[in-house]
């Protein structure tokens, strides 16, 4: 696996043009060059499909990316990683500017230091291959600020890497999508950063889709302060390996989270949600929602966890999981947990795995309707719910119809 061999490699050559960031990183690597099998985030993962994620010849180069979609819509600000583009936007009412190099290099060094091994290995791995060209700081304050689009993107045989850190303001409302596009056997590594600061409101959405044997980890890194409201919607297809791992710590309390989450598989794929959300105060809100819809001989899988401290009293928090099964052939693994110290909580969490509704499909079928078309009303629905919450218009992202086409 090449970029293993990166890691484990003894020759001083590998440190050669390596930030101080990526030598920390890779230290913190070489104790655990490849994530334990036995742990509990990573004991789903398809072997040979994290083997071939990870045996693309890495590159730093920038390409850029065929981006669908219509692009002359105003009042958006598209951002594409590795495109060293200097941004520094400023109107009366809102200001998007650059971090710092120093804020950045210390806010990543510090997450580094902290983290565990295992845990964080996804963080790890893309800190210790992001160059700086590829990593995007960014400092978002103000009201009516324009829709942020941020790009990340591999290419044809490469495995390519991206680092995204915004920070928000206190009191700032500001709505943010991240598109992932693999190109076609390629790899893609994201580790994407937010602070949300006090009486914020960020809506965000990460939406990943890939061609024929794209593959990606997509880690998000969450930090909640006090009266902050925090709205993700998450949408992945069309990936041979797909992971996306979500942190979310409410370091104070009082914040209130919104999560709609979907993975689409068909053929053999495999893609995984794995949501960790932390309560390190009172008085906090969860609403949490994954849905997995799972065709032929594909693999989709879910683990979540709340943790809710004896600090956190009044926490109110669900975490359910639907899914769609579609095939006799397909699997759906489903995983809501909770851990919970405290005892003047509201907490609940669970899972289904359904079929389509036969009776609606015989209906719509005597109706005058072929299986297909039946077949496609139910999934809208299915799908609706996810993509009405995600940040985005349907005139630059006509979602629904391009999922409906993947089918």
């Amino acid at each position: 696996m090449n970029i293993i061999e990166r890691i484990i490699k003894s020759d001083k050559d590998i440190f050669d043009g390596k930030s101080n960031l990526q030598k920390i990183s890779l230290d913190r690597l070489r104790v655990n060059p490849i994530p334990n099998s036995k742990n509990e985030i990573w004991r789903q993962t398809n072997k040979s499909k994290f083997s071939r994620f990870l045996d693309f010849k890495f590159s730093n180069d920038f390409y850029y990316p065929q981006i669908p979609g219509h692009s002359n819509i105003q009042n958006t600000c598209r951002i594409i990683i590795g495109e060293n583009k200097r941004i520094d936007l400023k109107e009366k009412k809102w200001e998007i500017k650059e971090l710092e190099e120093d804020e950045i290099l210390n806010f990543l060094k510090q997450k580094i230091i902290q983290s565990d091994t295992t845990q964080n290995w996804s963080n790890l791995l893309n800190h210790f291959l992001t160059d700086r060209k590829n990593i995007v700081g960014l400092n978002i304050s103000g009201k009516d600020i324009p829709y942020l689009e941020v790009i990340c993107n591999s290419v044809n045989n490469f495995f390519n890497s991206k680092t995204i850190i915004i920070n928000i303001e206190e009191g700032t409302s500001v709505s943010i999508s991240q598109i992932n596009i693999g190109d076609k056997n390629s790899a893609l590594s994201i580790s994407s950063y937010l602070n949300i600061g006090v009486d914020s409101v960020v809506n965000h959405g990460i939406i990943s889709f890939g061609k024929n044997k794209s593959h990606i980890i997509n880690t998000l890194n969450v930090s909640q302060y006090k009266n902050s409201e925090y709205n993700l919607g998450s949408l992945q297809f069309e990936y041979d390996f797909g992971r996306l791992e979500i942190n979310i710590n409410q370091v104070e309390g009082n914040a209130k989270t919104n999560i709609k989450g979907m993975q689409i598989t068909n053929n053999n794929e495999q893609i995984s949600t794995y949501a960790n959300i932390a309560f390190n105060g009172p008085n906090g809100f969860l609403d949490q929602l994954n849905k997995s819809l799972a065709n032929d001989k594909s693999h989709s899988v879910f683990e979540g966890l709340i943790i809710v401290p004896q600090i956190a009293q009044k926490t109110d928090a669900s975490q359910l999981s639907r899914n769609l099964l579609l095939s006799n052939y397909a699997k759906i693994d489903t995983k809501p947990q909770l851990e919970i110290v405290a005892d003047d909580v509201k907490c609940m969490h669970g899972a289904t795995i359904s079929q389509l509704n036969e009776d609606e499909v015989f209906y719509m079928r005597s109706r005058g309707l072929t299986l297909e078309q039946a077949s496609k009303l139910q999934l809208r629905s299915y799908y609706q719910e996810v993509i009405s919450f995600l940040p985005i218009s349907k005139e630059r992202w006509d979602l629904l119809t391009l999922l409906l086409k993947n089918k």
